[in-house]
């Protein structure tokens, strides 16, 4: 194996797993087995067998830099390794490289969400499907974390943990309605971030004062009061939107404010859409710690929803997550890594191409895979904040 090469790749920083196995059992080398497993899965494969059967179409190919004593793993055997592997340990492996091709944004928006892979339950052994809470950082297009619970309700334990695991720094978190807790938000200050949280009925008392603060300074034409508001009109296939983001910075009206530390602002968000001559609207909520800097407050909301565009539906979608069947609970939470190091860099790759049509070429064209595992992602441009034209300052 070439360890120079491998060293400075992707592949390099899964070089320090410690081997479940035993020693007189070991038949392949366990850093072969993940660098087939990673590239088989970039190049479209989605489970054991294709990734066995992409090894052994690739032979000659991995040849050139993996030691392969054994040759080829058999698929049972790709799904028997993954399976011992312990989850923390590749997922850190997995972290680091991320943090590593990550650049630092200020700003940047870090949006925490769960996703359940529907078909990766088992009902005769009582296994629930599991459900993995990531971390998507929107600007750098990078996985930076997930843990993996059996549960959606285990979300509000999960995101501490996968906070935990994160460099914040300068970032602005947000989180769906299910994680507006108050030591999440202070958790998410005391790790030098800020925050934007999504109200629901379940935050029961404050939502509804969060609306009812909106509702009075409206009604006083918002005169007197920290406030800033931004409009924006998209049209498009088919449809007509209009989002009115309004921010405020007078908590007078709602009390329980003190008791989420760095909240100095709720936000308003108005959204219409037209489509075929239906109009409907909606209206939501959220509490923060950015201020009312409305430009901030917008670009949250809207890059939060990054994470379901850019990441669940390209899983679902490009990757058939909810078509996985590995069920054995070790290995169904590697092999959900392995595509979050797939997505991860194919996202990172400037090739024209959309992320099912990239596993293609990766599959055909081994220069283009020799790019993706061996050298660095494409640059990606530095995005800052900066102020929309449409702002109104009250």
């Amino acid at each position: 194996m070439c360890e120079t090469t491998l060293d400075r790749s992707l592949a390099g920083h899964f070089s320090a797993l410690e081997d479940p196995r035993c020693p007189i059992k070991r038949h392949h080398n366990l850093i072969d087995m993940v660098v087939i497993a990673i590239a088989a899965t970039l190049c479209g494969a989605d489970g054991w067998v294709a990734i066995a059967q992409f090894g052994r179409t690739k032979r000659p190919w991995f040849a050139q830099f993996l030691e392969l004593p054994k040759g080829i793993p058999a698929h049972d055997t790709f799904g028997r390794v993954f399976g011992l592997l312990a989850p923390e340990a590749f997922e850190t492996c997995f972290r680091a490289w991320a943090t590593s091709i990550r650049d630092v944004i200020p700003g940047e928006i870090i949006a925490i969400d769960g996703k359940t892979l529907r078909r990766s339950h088992d009902r005769a052994k009582g296994l629930a499907a599991l459900h993995v809470v990531s971390a998507w950082a929107t600007a750098n297009r990078v996985v930076l974390g997930q843990v993996a619970t059996d549960a959606k309700s285990n979300e509000i334990t999960a995101i501490p943990q996968l906070l935990a695991l994160l460099r914040l720094q300068g970032c602005i978190v947000t989180i769906d309605a299910m994680g507006c807790q108050t030591k999440i938000a202070e958790q998410i200050i005391e790790q030098g971030a800020d925050y934007v949280l999504a109200l629901k009925g379940n935050q029961g008392t404050l939502a509804t004062d969060v609306e009812e603060a909106f509702i009075d300074a409206d009604a006083r034409d918002y005169a007197g009061v920290d406030t800033q508001m931004h409009e924006t009109h998209e049209h498009g296939h088919g449809r007509v939107e209009t989002r009115r983001y309004r921010t405020l910075g007078d908590l007078s009206g709602v009390p329980r404010s003190t008791l989420w530390k760095g909240m100095n602002m709720i936000g308003m968000v108005e959204s219409q859409r037209e489509v075929a001559g239906k109009i409907t609207r909606e209206t939501r909520f959220y509490i923060g710690s950015i201020a009312t800097d409305v430009a901030c407050f917008a670009r949250a909301v809207r890059d939060h929803w990054g994470v379901e565009n850019d990441l669940h539906w390209s899983l679902d979608v490009a990757f058939r997550e909810d078509d996985c069947r590995v069920r054995a609970p070790a290995a169904r939470e590697n092999l959900a890594v392995l595509r979050h190091i797939a997505l991860t860099r194919l996202k990172n790759d400037n090739t024209k191409l959309g992320i099912k049509n990239k596993r293609l070429k990766a599959g055909w064209d081994e220069r283009y895979l020799t790019k993706l595992l061996f050298e660095a992602p494409d640059a990606k441009p530095k995005t800052r904040v900066s102020d929309s034209p449409n702002i109104s300052v009250a």
